[in-house]
């Protein structure tokens, strides 16, 4: 038969989840093969770009658009459990598990919210938009991709110790070009005494001066409080610049704070500092590569 799409995958997906048990994904990835009766061939051919199994892409997909609606886990790394809302689903025997189906669930809602809001278009990125510049789709598929990725990068931070959070800021602002390398251009405080300074990083090659750093791999906003907290410590150091960084959020009265005061602060929330990693390659790597060609028209013209 043909290759599923990711959403005719979801519902057999789901269902070998039944008994509660932790599956890894290769294992549910076979038992879909073989519940697809799917050949060899067709298991594994590749996407365009080469990388990847057409077959693997789509159970991928629906591994995600699954764990958005809160009807499965990750255990750990490329491990799934079905959760109480999924046996839930379960027990309610639909006949098919698709986006419109998982849509009932307000943190699917919630996260395709978000996806939309990465393109002035409110039109889903689906085979069906035929009416789509093939241009405008790829725009809107790769907006997309960023934002799920984004929320994966976030997701496994929180699986991360604090100290290494702290590692992963510093790591972050040499990539973008703060200091030389990673020994003499930044380092991690980390300890306790600090003064609620998590790290300092030379804003230039030659250390003409240095910036202090806070990171907080925080669940809820950071209020103001905490931002004073912050400018305090650095005026305890002289130092008149830092960034502080977040898993979360900043509260309106943190940011007009610290846009008011007269020390240098910068405030990065969690999606800048996930499109960050993204943009400067930390964390992520990169899986293919698309060159968008058009007609040079110069070359073109006769003399």
């Amino acid at each position: 038969m043909a290759i599923p799409d990711y959403q005719t995958c979801m519902l057999p997906f789901l269902t070998l989840l039944t008994s509660g048990q932790e599956k890894s994904l290769q294992e549910i990835r076979q038992a879909l093969a073989d519940h697809f009766q799917l050949t060899a061939q067709e298991q594994n051919k590749l996407l365009p770009s080469g990388q990847m199994s057409v077959f693997k892409s789509r159970v991928g997909w629906a591994r995600t658009y699954l764990k958005k609606a809160g009807l499965i886990q990750y255990v750990k790394r490329g491990v799934c459990q079905i959760t109480d809302r999924g046996k839930a689903v379960l027990a309610q025997a639909p006949d098919r598990i698709d986006v419109a189906f998982l849509d009932q669930f307000a943190e699917f809602q919630e996260f395709r919210a978000i996806s939309r809001k990465r393109s002035d278009s409110q039109q889903s990125i689906s085979p069906e938009n035929t009416d789509v510049a093939p241009e405008e789709l790829l725009e809107q598929a790769y907006a997309r991709i960023r934002t799920e990725l984004a929320t994966e990068l976030l997701d496994k931070i929180f699986t991360c110790s604090p100290s290494f959070f702290e590692q992963l800021v510093v790591d972050l602002l040499v990539e973008m070009g703060y200091g030389g390398s990673r020994q003499d251009a930044g380092q991690r405080l980390g300890q306790s005494g600090d003064g609620g300074i998590d790290g300092i990083i030379k804003e230039d090659r030659l250390g003409l001066d240095v910036i202090y750093l806070q990171a907080k791999r925080w669940q809820g906003s950071v209020g103001r409080p905490e931002i004073q907290k912050f400018v305090g410590a650095l005026q305890g150091q002289r130092a008149r610049k830092g960034v502080f960084i977040t898993t979360s959020a900043f509260t309106q009265d943190a940011s007009d704070y610290a846009n008011a005061i007269d020390t240098k602060v910068v405030l990065i929330h969690g999606q800048q500092l996930a499109e960050l990693m993204m943009d400067f390659g930390v964390g992520v790597s990169n899986t293919a590569t698309y060159h968008l060609k058009r007609i040079d028209v110069d070359y073109f013209e006769e003399s």
